[in-house]
């Protein structure tokens, strides 16, 4: 009899993927699974079969014990393939699973269970065991007959309409979430063999698809069938699977239009891919083809003469440039006669004829885009001029990169982002489909929705990243190859600056005029500053004592970690960003990276930014979300072995133990600070008002080195108290979007709220409030300027980093340096300070006494990408910017030879 049985999906494989050359094998390899197959029969054996044919590999074969000493048919396929196979009498004793049986099930290390036609009662802590769960078949159309002799029921009840029903496994009686259904008529004379066998059984293992349905059924069926078994249909008399659904929202395109036999109109081939009708007039768009001899094509390839890489044939036109590009050989290899199998290098050309040759074919077919390295991937002459055809004609023009793209006018411009996560070079929604809403705080509005990552979505991201960094081309180019595309999304960042900016002010609250000079404009040049670095990471010689009469040579060499994880906070979302993801791409690691919940645009933009420069899948993954789901798996997950962190210190601290208990990750720390800023009486004290009135409000004061507390000597105390104030008073407080406005609102609402308490506290403890310290009467998150003096030691907002636009002033008496100094440096952390004085030795006594990563000396936020940026104590360790954060994200290996003569 019948009961659930599974089937030959999975949620990984059910996303569309986004891959630049397709091939089967590339498609196989990147959605290869680890399987376990429970079940019997010959049913069973089919879909086995299916499975290992298409790539996956079978970590176990569970199957019903033998009968009378014959094997079941799964049993015999799995033993003559050699895959561990199980045949346990049962799983469940007296309601209880059995521990040994789950132990060796667990073993077997399944990220999918696929179980067909299974007579046995499988527990839930194997069918929740691997990652993916557990794929289910029913024959009937759920939800109607669900449990056992579901065929029969539908006789015994004369239904019309049989069928089966895919579904995930939950802890019901066939209760899953439904993948895809499909039904037939039932015959008056039919019966269970015939239905069965001309149905239930053929169609069971494979699917081909029904076109009059609407859009969004035919993308969820084809994508519920991707990788396997394939959603299949017949374009002109040929058998063709359809791969990488996602839904259209835009108007079709243009393109070839083709017929396509019961659809509600024909399918387009276009430049991004293959449109298909559903019958509700909307669309749906598919990426790759594959045909019945297993040959995969991208679907903007339907119908092209080179569309399986044929030999083209050429036109009288092209075989009189045939002709040209012969003589153009000649003159180059100093050859009298040039063959098809004729090869470029072995005839003695070097790097400068490579150039002389580009340059040659431009001459003579200036449409063709024809770049160096074209050249050395087709080194003979057929090769050559085959390659020059196709890029004449067309056929080898990337895919145009595409996504569900939120559109809003803003800043006068018409702005373009997405709101998904990024991974593998795709944008792609949550696992569980959850979002959030990301808040403009000028007016607290909704921007719009962002998907919200899961513990899945970053262990699919690291795995993208992983196998990105050992299998793909990023860490094998050359170093200076690697520059060239950090360099070529430098420049797209700088072609798109006024969008970025325009999203860090409606995201973040930062005023547009700087998120376009600072946010934005220090991270281009953060990633052109690193893109140099690609080729100049270097190890050393080392002399060593010699093993004579041998010698010895020991040289070392700085190598790419593998898989970094960054977590970025939200004052400076791109920036911060831009800090961290540059120096460790540098020298070829790959990154998922966690942007704050409250700002995440930016860096999605960013992502969008990256595949049009170039950027292999897999090597940057952007995950959206909260830090206890996203930040906190890509702590705890194994194959990643860099953290490069930015926040508070008590979640610093709660960062490096997650990193020392799942795999001793590496990590640097960027925390929180309390900065001292120091005034002497002797400063030029116009010079000194404005940096800090910088170093305190710059940003909102949501800056990690902000002047957190100022040391003002007594004598000019007041005068310069007075002239704060007039000039926080000229202050223009409004929408940061406003060219004229000085200051913004503050991130998001709980911060502020934390900000009118910090304010309240300074006052009950005896702080003298002279200005701001309450919100401002207008709409959105607004926090007046604030400034505090008489503050004493023992305060708590003498200690306490507030993060905000808040000037803590305290008075030292004059001439008083080391009282001045054990006070600056009375607080556990270490991130920067400063000092204002025309005594040059009092400036570098000071510097040498304060205990902090950075001193500005008559300046203030004075930061440069050249120029390392870290802190001590709870402010702590590792570096960001310069040469030195390089150390960050490489590992040291010391080579030791020994030869001889």
């Amino acid at each position: 009899m019948f009961f659930p049985i599974a089937f030959v999906a999975a949620r990984q494989l059910a996303r569309p993927l986004f891959v630049r050359g397709f091939s089967t094998s590339q498609v196989f390899a990147a959605n290869k699974m680890k399987i376990a197959v429970i079940g019997q029969s010959q049913f069973g054996t089919e879909v086995y079969n299916l499975l290992k044919k298409e790539g996956h590999e079978i970590v176990g074969v569970f199957t019903i014990p033998d009968i009378q000493g014959k094997a079941d048919p799964l049993a015999v396929a799995g033993e003559k393939d050699g895959i561990p196979t199980f045949k346990f009498p049962r799983w469940r004793l007296k309601g209880q699973s059995i521990p040994e049986v789950v132990k060796q099930y667990q073993e077997c290390g399944a990220e999918l269970n696929v179980l067909p036609f299974c007579s046995q009662f499988i527990p839930m802590d194997v069918i929740n065991s691997p990652k993916n769960g557990s794929i289910i078949y029913h024959p009937s159309i759920l939800p109607r007959h669900r449990g056992a002799s579901a065929i029969n029921w539908t006789l015994i009840h004369g239904d019309k309409k049989a069928g089966f029903s895919i579904f995930w496994a939950d802890d019901g009686l066939d209760t899953g979430p439904i993948l895809l259904q499909r039904e037939c008529d039932v015959g008056p004379n039919e019966t269970l063999d015939s239905l069965y066998n001309r149905f239930l059984y053929p169609e069971g293992i494979k699917a081909m698809i029904n076109w009059d349905q609407s859009a969004e059924m035919l993308h969820n069926f084809i994508r519920g069938n991707d990788k396997l078994p394939g959603a299949w249909t017949n374009i002109n008399g040929d058998q063709v699977t359809l791969f990488g659904s996602k839904l259209w929202k835009k108007d079709a395109p243009e393109g070839t239009v083709v017929e396509l036999p019961g659809a509600a109109g024909p399918a387009i081939v276009h430049k991004g891919g293959m449109i298909f009708p559903g019958n509700d007039g909307k669309m749906l768009n598919v990426k790759s083809l594959q045909f019945a001899d297993g040959t995969m094509i991208p679907a903007k390839m339907f119908g092209k003469e080179d569309a399986a890489g044929a030999t083209l044939e050429l036109t009288a036109e092209e075989k009189e440039l045939e002709g040209q590009l012969k003589d153009v050989w000649k003159g180059i290899l100093s050859l009298a006669d040039i063959q098809g199998e004729t090869d470029f290098f072995k005839a003695g050309a070097g790097s400068m004829d490579v150039v002389r040759l580009v340059e040659e074919v431009l001459q003579r077919c200036s449409s063709v885009n024809l770049q160096n390295e074209d050249v050395y991937m087709n080194t003979t002459f057929d090769a050559f001029m085959q390659m020059v055809v196709r890029k004449a004609r067309g056929l080898d023009e990337p895919d145009e990169f595409e996504y569900d793209a939120i559109e809003l006018h803003a800043n006068n411009l018409d702005l373009q982002f997405p709101n998904q996560l990024f991974i593998n070079n795709e944008f792609v929604d949550a696992s569980n489909g959850a979002t959030f809403d990301t808040i403009n705080p000028t007016d607290e509005s909704v921007i719009c929705k962002v998907s919200k990552g899961t513990k899945d979505d970053v262990n699919t991201a690291v795995k993208a990243a992983k196998e990105a960094f050992e299998e793909g081309p990023w860490g094998k180019m050359n170093p200076r190859d690697r520059g060239r595309i950090m360099y070529r999304l430098a420049d797209l960042m700088e072609e798109h600056k006024e969008e970025l900016a325009t999203l860090e002010a409606m995201d973040s609250g930062a005023v547009y005029t700087l998120a376009l000079k600072t946010h934005v404009g220090m991270s281009i040049d953060t990633f052109r500053y690193y893109a140099g670095w690609c080729d100049k990471i270097q190890g050393t010689t080392i002399p060593i004592n010699q093993a004579r009469p041998n010698h010895n040579l020991t040289y070392t060499k700085r190598e790419p970690i593998g898989v970094v994880g960054l977590i970025v906070p939200w004052n400076y979302p791109l920036m911060m960003l831009a800090w961290k993801m540059a120096a460790a791409l540098t020298p070829g690691n790959t990154v998922v990276l966690k942007p704050a919940q409250v700002t995440p645009l930016t860096a999605l933009k960013f992502a969008e930014l990256a595949v049009k420069a170039g950027f292999p899948p897999g090597v940057i993954n952007i995950l959206p979300g909260a830090g206890s789901q996203v930040g906190q798996a890509i702590l705890d997950h194994p194959d990643v072995r860099k953290v490069g962190f930015t926040g508070s210190t008590p979640v610093g601290k709660d960062i490096m133990r997650s990193c020392a208990v799942s795999n001793l990750k590496r990590v640097s720390l960027e925390l929180g600070g309390k900065s001292p800023l120091v005034i002497f009486n002797d400063c030029d004290l116009d010079r000194a008002v404005r940096q800090s009135l910088s170093g305190c409000f710059f940003n909102k004061g949501e800056n990690c080195i902000a002047s957190g507390r100022l040391f003002v000597e007594e004598s000019i105390h007041d005068e310069f108290v007075n002239r704060v104030v007039d000039e926080i008073k000229k202050m223009k407080i409004g929408d940061p979007l406003d060219r004229s406005v000085d200051h913004g609102p503050q991130n998001h609402r709980a911060h502020l709220n934390s900000l009118v308490e910090y304010c309240k506290v300074g006052v009950e403890q005896g702080a003298t409030l002279v200005y701001g310290g309450s919100r401002v009467e207008r709409k959105g998150l607004f926090l007046y300027p604030t400034v505090f003096t008489d503050v004493t030691d023992d305060m708590w907002i003498a200690k306490e980093e507030s993060f905000g636009p808040v000037m803590i002033i305290s008075k030292f008496k004059n001439g008083d340096i080391d009282g001045m100094l054990k006070s600056a440096n009375d607080t556990e952390f270490g991130l920067a300070s400063g000092v204002f004085t025309k005594d040059i030795n009092k400036a570098l006594y000071v510097a040498d006494h304060l205990q902090a990563g950075t001193v500005f000396v008559n300046t203030y936020n004075k930061t440069d990408v050249a120029s390392p940026f870290g802190g001590f104590k709870q402010s702590g360790f590792g570096k960001d910017l310069g040469m030195e954060a390089l150390h960050e994200y490489t590992r040291t290996k010391a080579v030791t030879v020994e030869y001889w003569l």
